[in-house]
């Protein structure tokens, strides 16, 4: 078929060709319940996306990270039984930094949004927490996940990153506004991994020993004290040091100087989500600290470096879908896209039996009915390999209403949450510029915005980028219009890739 052939199809086709039921929601029950697996678009994309680049991750290629201890010292028994977080409980871990949009040789002082990783080898088996440096994200549906990451990479002409794809997506789903704000704000350039807050962004579900069921949110607050970079100290050290990240840590670990973080939660009772006056689930959106206060847990330390880069660290392997008991998931469409899609992702990037790695293996002893496969090393002999058997090998039957579970009800429906009284996307960013940011900190966003918008962002997204920033604060918008009309931006600063 040839370009023009393609060009005048409507809407967008699935690989077979057949028309496409959507590139912008998955499929639930109802508009707030769960995603289905029977959504074979969303899966089909999700798959693919992962396959798309081959060994490097896509996205997080770019990154390092160590080992340390997790030690809970407060009581939070009475929200999840998970042996991790009961008073005294202490669990090994392993903790993995990363930018998001960057190639594995890019520079990681590049203004991007940094993961933050963590395996806790509990006593119940691996329980991995797959965060970023900001509590929210760009988008709220995984249907567009592998679209906005296209669009923070590469031109497929040219192969250049570029501002205005950047700021064309952006703009067309203006539910990017918080983290944009958030990431073209000062905490968009951290000064060291060491000195910046970790989250776990999405709501989480905790259940206690009675059964009782908890909505969370994870904080993990620096204890070096944040810092960050100016652009111009940013865009000096990808220049002179491209790894600078990734030796600060290992160098400070070195040192003796073992960085740490004090772990706190926000909790929501199980039946005021239904009604909380915002989506709780929706992942560009923060809880209200006033609502739901942060409740110290423990605190984390990294103190041990790895041994072999690549065995350690480039082979680790995470996924939000690895749980244990008392911790569960929620109705967060990208939680539960990502359960499924990072294992995914793993199975392409280093084999089939990648939980077979030292890695990823869990403390505990293993009895899986997952078999053979490229490079499996780790066997149950002449076990059965089968459930229900006669052999005398155990296998697991649990039948009813699961601990972590919730109700759904509803049509199968290819829509956006449902919107409730103040669901919108402008508010929370704009309380941000207003009441989070100081005056030099509003100027150096004005400064930032325009400067990435100078770099080669056209009309109609020029247009549209203005009308966005208006509609998160009206005079922060006005003042990045007025500096592009002039090309008076005092620096080249420019979007996810660069300082």
């Amino acid at each position: 078929m040839s370009s023009d052939d393609r060009k005048s199809n409507t809407g967008s086709t699935t690989s077979t060709g057949a028309p496409a039921p959507s590139d912008r929601n998955s499929l639930t029950v109802g508009p707030d319940g769960p995603i289905l697996l029977h959504d074979v678009h969303l899966v089909d994309q999700l798959a693919h996306f992962n396959r798309e680049k081959v060994i490097e991750r896509q996205p997080h290629a770019k990154g390092a990270g160590a080992f340390g201890v997790f030690e809970t010292t407060e009581d939070v028994s009475r929200y999840t039984k998970a042996a991790l977080f009961q008073p005294g409980g202490k669990s090994d871990l392993l903790l993995r930094f990363s930018t998001v949009a960057g190639e594995m040789g890019s520079p990681d002082t590049w203004r991007d949004v940094r993961g933050f990783s963590i395996k806790f080898y509990t006593s119940e088996g691996n329980y991995d927490l797959v965060g970023n440096n900001t509590p929210i994200f760009f988008v709220r549906d995984p249907m567009k996940f592998p679209h906005f990451i296209r669009s923070q990479k590469r031109l497929p002409d040219s192969g250049l990153r570029d501002n205005h794809m950047q700021w064309d997506f952006w703009t067309n789903n203006p539910e990017s506004a918080h983290q944009v704000t958030y990431l073209m704000g000062v905490r968009g350039l951290p000064r060291t991994w060491r000195h910046m807050n970790g989250y776990g962004s999405h709501t989480y579900m905790w259940i206690n020993a009675a059964g009782e069921k908890f909505w969370v949110k994870y904080h993990f607050h620096t204890q070096q004290g944040m810092a960050f970079f100016s652009n111009a100290e940013a865009q000096d050290m990808a220049g002179a040091d491209a790894d600078f990240h990734r030796r600060d840590l290992f160098d400070a670990i070195a040192r003796g100087e073992h960085p740490e973080w004090a772990l706190s939660v926000q909790v929501m009772p199980y039946a005021e989500a239904k009604d909380y006056r915002y989506n709780p689930f929706d992942l560009t959106k923060v809880w209200s600290h006033k609502d739901y206060p942060l409740i110290p847990v423990g605190t984390l330390t990294l103190n041990r470096n790895p041994e072999n880069f690549f065995a350690q660290i480039e082979q680790a392997a995470f996924s939000p879908g690895n749980t244990v008991p008392g911790i569960g998931l929620s109705p967060d469409r990208m939680l539960l896209a990502r359960s499924f899609a990072y294992s995914d992702a793993q199975r392409n990037r280093i084999g089939a039996n990648f939980h077979q790695l030292p890695v990823n293996q869990p403390q505990v002893p293993v009895n899986t009915y997952m078999f053979d496969g490229p490079m499996a090393y780790q066997n149950s002999g002449d076990a059965p390999v089968y459930a229900a058997n006669s052999g005398g090998r155990p296998w697991s039957d649990k039948t009813g209403v699961m601990d972590d579970s919730w109700e759904s009800d509803g049509e199968m429906v290819r829509c956006a949450y449902t919107l409730r009284a103040e669901d919108d996307d402008f508010t929370q960013p704009g309380i941000m510029v207003r009441e989070v940011f100081n005056d030099a900190e509003r100027d150096a966003l004005v400064e930032q915005v325009s400067g990435s918008l100078l770099g080669g962002v056209r009309s109609p997204v020029l247009e549209r980028a203005f009308e966005y920033w208006k509609g998160i604060d009206p005079d922060v918008g006005r003042r990045i219009e007025e500096k592009v009309r002039a090309g008076a931006a005092s620096e080249p600063a420019a979007g996810m890739g660069e300082s």
